[in-house]
Formats: C-alpha cells, structure tokens, sequence
C-alpha cells in the first residue's frame, strides 16, 4: 500500500499539543461510539450531553452504520475513489476497511481537523496492499486547500464519493455550510456521489443546551430542521430512498434500530 509519510510537523503543529482539558467533538463521538480515545473532559462532557439526549449513543451507532452502508452502496455502483471529511477518531470498520473488501484497489482520503486524529492516521493509512490512503489535518471550511490535497491522491477525472458524516451540524450558518457542499463538488465529475448525514432538530430547547456543551470545548452544534437539510442536496439526483432517518437508509439485519432518530442520511449522485 502507498499512503503519505505523515508527521506532526506536515500539519503545522505537535501531534503532542492536544488539549486535555476541554471535550472536543471527535472525542465525545468517540465516547458515544464506546471508544478509548476520549479523556475527563470529554466524558464528562458527553454525559451531560447523554443526560439531556438519553439516545445519543444509539444515534452515533445508527449514523455510523449509515455510513458503512452507504460506502458498500456507492462500492456496488464501482465507485473507487472515496474523499472522506471530519474521519473522526478510527473506529473499526474504518471507510477504506468497507469498500477494500470488494475493491481492493480503492483509494480514500481521510481529512480531520482534531489532532488526535493525526496521532491516529497510521491506523487509518493501514489497507490493502492495491490501495492507495492519504490522510489531511484540515477543516471542512478550507475546501480549496482539501481539494488540493486530494487531487494530488485521487483521480478527479472519474468519479469520487464524498462523504460528509455528521459533520454539517458543526458548520455555523455564517460559515456557509451550503456553499461549502457545491465547492467541494464543483471540481467533481458527472456519477460522483455524495454521502451526507446530519443531525435535524427534534426540541429547539434540547439543542440550544446541546450547543452550549460542545461550546466549552470551542464547536458549536447547528441542528437543521429536515427543509434546512435537503438544500445539501440541491443539484443531485437523490438516490432511493432519499432524504430519511438514519435507520431507514437501505436497512439490512445487522444494523442498529431505534425510535425517532436525530439523524437524517442521504446518498445522492452528480448528474
């Protein structure tokens, strides 16, 4: 396998200069997830979170088994190429781990914007020996610096799958989330796909309480309502069977079921 040689200093600072004392979002995804690589900040953090919203962590399993069903799904269409922003911390199966098993000669870009992740991309750079892994420390609000990245990885004349994963509730309205997607599919040809997960808004009080939480650790969190969320969508063809929860994305018997998800999923192709 060929996958960058990555450093700390590749990305402008020390793997090691990660602060301990405030939850990021990573990390408490992570603790949701049932992960290790989270630390008293973060835990203490996500329980508020869980007091509050007592189905958090079936909610992160669900999307994360969205996310695994959607990269068999764009895999089945022959697609190759993954670009794969806000990674998170590896949970196995990682992206390339889903799509390597029926094409082995996948490539994917990971992109993170925790440090933590960088601490953790040799485990993502870990596929088959036909594939190619790159991994970015990078924010989703740099699309032209991703992008880039990615063209130095992938090949951009045939089609990409685009996976944006419960992230988009993070982006601020005044950061532009919308124009955002379009920059980042713009350089993309017809048949790339993008695979997108959001969190909606079920009880404005909830999330507001939400919010201030994930901002003592410097993230806010913009839950949309499902009219806010299909905009994301605008100019793709929406894929069977659209715009819908989580759990009802192409279910199959080994995900994980619940009541009233707080996420909504979509896969979409570039016409």
């Amino acid at each position: 396998m060929t996958h960058d040689e990555l450093s700390a200093t590749d990305n402008g600072f020390s793997a090691q200069d990660i602060d301990t004392s405030v939850p990021h979002s990573a990390r408490l995804y992570d603790w949701y997830l049932g992960g290790k690589d989270h630390y008293a900040a973060d835990i203490a953090a996500a329980q508020k979170v869980l007091e509050l919203f007592p189905r958090m962590k079936q909610t992160a399993r669900s999307n994360r088994e969205f996310m695994h069903r959607a990269a068999r799904y764009l895999s089945s269409l022959g697609i190759t190429q993954f670009l794969d922003i806000g990674t998170g911390i590896p949970t196995e199966p990682n992206l390339h781990q889903i799509v390597q098993q029926t094409t082995p000669h996948a490539r994917v870009v990971y992109v993170d914007n925790d440090p933590i992740v960088l601490r953790h991309a040799q485990a993502l750079l870990r596929g088959t020996p036909e594939g190619h892994l790159a991994y970015l420390h990078a924010d989703v609000r740099e699309p032209e610096r991703i992008l880039a990245h990615a063209q130095k990885h992938l090949d951009f004349t045939q089609p990409v799958g685009l996976s944006l994963i419960a992230l988009l509730h993070f982006v601020a309205d005044d950061q532009q989330p919308y124009r955002i997607v379009e920059k980042l599919l713009e350089p993309l040809v017809p048949e790339s796909h993008l695979m997108l997960s959001h969190g909606i808004i079920e009880n404005p009080e909830i999330v507001k309480q939400v919010d201030a939480i994930y901002r003592t650790g410097g993230t806010s969190v913009r839950a949309r309502t499902f009219d806010e969320i299909t905009p994301f969508f605008q100019g793709l063809q929406v894929c069977a069977p659209g715009i819908v929860p989580s759990t009802a994305w192409r279910p199959d018997n080994a995900m994980t079921v619940h009541d009233e998800p707080a996420v909504y999923a979509g896969v979409a192709r570039k016409p």
